[in-house]
């Protein structure tokens, strides 16, 4: 069976600077402890994630630990999408809207320092085929606290090209986590993709994604 999380329905939109919204006290907190072969975690590289959905949008936030040096950018940029971000301390969130074609996704990623990053990709049996200028409009917030990081983002339906989804609609999708630096990088996963070498783009295991209200 593979992963399943169930995603709140809200009524209100709210900012997402709103890191702390009383909104989010209705969302499932997610734990995240494995790494993509399946693995455990060390306690204090995992993390957390929660889901909400409304008429609007899809919300998601990341809560971590700093238990280890963020590695983040000197310089960020927080005007336009950050080609490479993948190589830095970044949460991440894959989604399929279309379970007859999973392999059609697009990946949203959100860092310490709140760069970000939006494509849509189509992973075929042999080769990546990347849109390095999809624009989905998302908005994001990120702050670095004493113990924790939390990072979030809001993305309108609209910019995955299909209808405002229904209770009991089921897209397909991965949550992960890339942190540190080699040799010890770590790199977990919510639906563990089981290859060899660590490796997030694998469709065939993704979990599911349930939108209720």
């Amino acid at each position: 069976m593979p992963q399943r999380i169930n995603i709140k329905h809200i009524n209100n939109d709210f900012s997402i600077e709103e890191l702390d919204s009383k909104s989010w006290n209705s969302a499932r907190e997610i734990e995240i402890s494995t790494y993509w072969n399946g693995t455990k975690a060390p306690k204090e590289r995992w993390f957390e994630t929660q889901l909400l959905w409304s008429q609007t949008a899809l919300y998601v936030r990341f809560e971590t630990e700093t238990k280890e040096p963020l590695v983040v950018s000197d310089a960020p940029n927080l005007e336009t999408k950050t080609i490479g971000l993948w190589d830095r301390d970044v949460c991440e969130i894959f989604l399929a809207p279309n379970r007859e074609e999973f392999r059609k996704y697009f990946e949203f990623e959100i860092a310490p320092i709140g760069e970000w990053l939006d494509l849509a990709i189509h992973q075929k049996p042999d080769e990546r085929i990347t849109d390095w200028d999809f624009n989905s409009g998302m908005t994001s917030a990120a702050k670095i606290r004493k113990d924790e990081v939390v990072m979030a983002f809001t993305v309108e339906w609209k910019a995955f090209g299909v209808e405002t989804p229904k209770a009991g609609d089921i897209w397909l999708g991965n949550i992960l986590r890339a942190m540190g630096s080699e040799p010890n990088r770590s790199y977990l996963a919510w639906a563990p993709s089981m290859t060899e070498q660590p490796n997030f783009h694998v469709p065939e295991k993704f979990g599911e994604f349930v939108f209720e209200k």
